[in-house]
């Protein structure tokens, strides 16, 4: 573990030392972000997110994504643990090799103007992804998502077609359901990917409620009334935070 906590902090010097080449800014900078990075992950665990190793999460630090290992549980994370990729897939930081959904998440940098990416085993969310195509509009917190949460058809995790499928479900959404999967979100920070990932997993939960009661059927929304709801929340929270 020593030999390998020293090559881990000399390929992070290594990499912030090389401007141009994938470089993810200081040294600092990638401490501080792979030490939320644990965090969170720590916390998917916590809140039965995943179970185990079975979810993942990274964070874009310039042109470098951190990433959680491969089957390491996390928290036997340390700071000298760190996986960096570059946009290409290819390890630079680390010596763990990333984790096997690094295609999806890879999909989604390339993609979008993500910063973050949260990829969970959720028990509400996966129920649901094995029943609709898309997620009932139960709850008009579906427009923080960017509306209807869509499900991607399934394929073998880890694999290109995955991606492929997830960034279709994701085209103009935050987060969509993976089918017989579970789910990944992306946002702007790890609070964020976390949070539109527990919203989408309490929206799946409330459905599932919902629908359970015999002899009735939940209440909808139209996608005109989440719209709308979406061009409210745009102004919503507080100013300059």
């Amino acid at each position: 573990m020593a030999e390998q906590g020293r090559d881990a902090r000399d390929a992070r010097e290594d990499a912030a030392g090389r401007p141009g080449q994938g470089a993810p800014g200081t040294a600092d900078e990638v401490a501080r972000a792979w030490e939320e990075l644990v965090a969170t992950a720590v916390r998917t665990v916590a809140e039965d997110l995943v179970v185990g190793t079975s979810g993942n999460v990274s964070v874009r630090v310039g042109d470098v994504v951190l990433v959680t290992p491969t089957g390491v549980p996390y928290e036997r994370l340390t700071p000298d643990d760190v996986v960096g990729v570059g946009l290409d897939g290819g390890q630079v930081l680390g010596s763990l090799r990333p984790t096997s959904e690094l295609p999806m998440h890879l999909a989604v940098y390339r993609t979008t103007d993500a910063r973050a990416v949260v990829h969970t085993h959720a028990v509400h969310a996966t129920a649901v992804s094995t029943l609709v195509r898309e997620l009932p509009l139960i709850h008009y917190m579906a427009a923080a998502l960017g509306g209807p949460v869509r499900v991607a058809p399934y394929a073998t995790y880890g694999t290109p077609e995955l991606a492929e499928n997830m960034l279709r479900a994701l085209a103009q959404r935050s987060a969509c359901l993976l089918q017989n999967h579970g789910t990944i979100a992306y946002g702007s920070s790890l609070t964020e990917a976390h949070d539109r990932t527990a919203q989408l997993e309490w929206m799946c939960r409330v459905w599932l409620t919902a629908s359970s009661v015999p002899g009735l059927s939940p209440a909808l929304l139209t996608r005109e009334q989440v719209a709308e709801v979406g061009e409210r929340l745009r102004g919503y929270g507080q100013r300059g935070q």
